[in-house]
Formats: C-alpha cells, sequence, structure tokens
C-alpha cells in the first residue's frame, strides 16, 4: 500500500498517535503525517503511507481552519488547554472593534509562536523548555494570512468569535487569538479549532479512524493515489528512453526554458519529482523506477 490518508483527527490525539494507529491499522512501518495538529484540536490530518512518506516534503503548505476565540481571558498555551493567566469579562466589547483591528491579521505578518509548541530553539522542543519553567525568547517568524472570514458572533461576559482563516504554512491560529485580544485590551485564547483544508486536502473528504479501520477490515480503502496530492505542481512526460535514464539519475533536456519543481511521468506513470532549470530535468525524487 502506497499513497495517502486524509484522515480526520480526533480531539485530544496527538499526530503521533495518528501515525500509531494508522501504523498498526496499515499493518506497514513507512507511515508519516504533514502537518501537526495540537491535540485540541480536530479535522485534516494528512497521513502518507508506504513510500509516499518521501512525497510529504512536495505537498502544497497552504491550511485553513474554522476557529473559536474567547475575549477576556489569557492561558499560558493560547488555547483552553492551559493555566488560565488573567480573567477579566469583556461584555463590553462589540463586534465593530472587531472588525476594525482585523484588517492588521491580514497578509504577511510577523507573530510569536506559542511557548508551548513543537518549535525547536537550541536543539529543545519549546514545550519541553516551557514545563520545565525556562524562561525562552521565542523569536518572531513572518507568516501569511490570506483571509479571515466572521461567521458568528456571541456576546456575554466572555464573548466569542468563530472565523474561518485560511493561511499559509507555519501559522499559529493560537498565536492569532492571544494576539487578537492583545490589541482588543481584552485578552484572547483559543477555544475550539477544526482544520478544514490542509496540503491540499479537505475536511469533507476525510476519514475517522473508525471508518478507515472499517474500510481496511472490508477490503474498500483505497488510499489517495501518490501523485493526486501534488497537483499544484506541474507535470512533464518523457518518452521511455528518456524516462529510463532520469530514473537512473540523468539530466535530461527539455522545452521549455523554465525553473520549476514538476512532478515526472511516463505515459500515466508516476515516476517522481524533478526541478526544471534552464531547460534541462534534473532528478530530485524518483518515486516509481524503471527497471
Amino acid at each position: 500500500m502506497q499513497g495517502f490518508i486524509n484522515l480526520n483527527k480526533p480531539f485530544g490525539w496527538t499526530s503521533h498517535d495518528c501515525v500509531a494507529k494508522a501504523r498498526k491499522l496499515c499493518k506497514l512501518k513507512r507511515v508519516g503525517h504533514a502537518g501537526t495538529l495540537d491535540p485540541a484540536a480536530t479535522g485534516v490530518l494528512p497521513i502518507a503511507v508506504g513510500k509516499a512518506t518521501r512525497l510529504l516534503q512536495y505537498l502544497p503548505s497552504d491550511k485553513a481552519y474554522k476557529a473559536t476565540i474567547r475575549f477576556g481571558m489569557q492561558t499560558t498555551t493560547d488555547d483552553l488547554q492551559g493555566e488560565i493567566i488573567s480573567s477579566q469579562p469583556g461584555a463590553e466589547l462589540d463586534l465593530a472593534q472587531i472588525k476594525t483591528v482585523l484588517a492588521k491579521f491580514i497578509g504577511k505578518i510577523e507573530q510569536i509562536p506559542p511557548i508551548y509548541s513543537a518549535i525547536q530553539v537550541e536543539g529543545k522542543r519549546l514545550y519541553d523548555l516551557a514545563r520545565q519553567g525556562a524562561a525562552v525568547e521565542v523569536p518572531p517568524r513572518t507568516v501569511e494570512i490570506y483571509r479571515i472570514e466572521i461567521l458568528d458572533w456571541r456576546v456575554g461576559d466572555f464573548p466569542e468569535l468563530d472565523v474561518e482563516i485560511a493561511c499559509g504554512g507555519g501559522t499559529y491560529i493560537r498565536a492569532i487569538a492571544r494576539d487578537l485580544g492583545t490589541v482588543l485590551n481584552t485578552g484572547g485564547t483559543l477555544a475550539a479549532l477544526v482544520r478544514t483544508q490542509s496540503s491540499g486536502f479537505n475536511l469533507a473528504d476525510s476519514l475517522t479512524l473508525d471508518e478507515l479501520e472499517a474500510q481496511l477490515s472490508n477490503g474498500t480503502f483505497q488510499p489517495t493515489p501518490p501523485d493526486t496530492a501534488l497537483q499544484h505542481l506541474p507535470s512533464v512526460t518523457l518518452p521511455s528512453i528518456s524516462a529510463q535514464k532520469w530514473c537512473q539519475g540523468q539530466r535530461i533536456s527539455l522545452t521549455p526554458e523554465i525553473t520549476d519543481q514538476v512532478r515526472v511521468y511516463e505515459a500515466t506513470r508516476f515516476l517522481g519529482i524533478g526541478e526544471l532549470q534552464a531547460g534541462v530535468l534534473i532528478p530530485q525524487m524518483v518515486f516509481e523506477p524503471i527497471a
């Protein structure tokens, strides 16, 4: 078996837990995932099985989420899983105030990741350092937010905002919740998160672990073909002789003279990933060599 599983990650599971479960269900050792999800988040977690694990690095990085932000509260983890740092009712906050500042979060922005995150600083995970009580300066990173759409607004002592966010890879939605609360002088934390799109996979087409297990048991499961997940890349098709040379690590002259990462085929057979540089196709990853 080789290809991708569009998994709907359950609440409370780590991404590593899901990989371990998929490895057991599929009876395969080579299993990996794209785009880590926090245990408290649910939704799309692409799982690669078999040789498709070699393709994880080539998946598109764009993601989309539905998030609930609670105002009037700050926590150590920037979500409801952490300890409360401050709590002050924000009933006076209204939607008009939020709309005036949301524009600051669109486009390329500087974001400081949550202290409880998997980012490494000096070779150690931030969440490990945080649990040890170490004082760590978290470096900011540039992320890109394509769109934030307001879905719902609920008033109360701790009002909540439901939003849909489309963004580039590396974006922390917890940090958006925290920073939005800071700008509004109310405090803010992430109350719920569902990833609706990741690396070209959508929530509507995803499988729960129970559904995956049932399909594997009755023999109906078919993983997403390896190259289907790479449709964001242009493709080139080689004749048989050139395809064999390319699979052996040789460079192939092609036109037009462009620079781009491409899917490589012989007829309809997916061979791997190459890079076109000035009319020369250079092997990057040979997925299916020709004997």
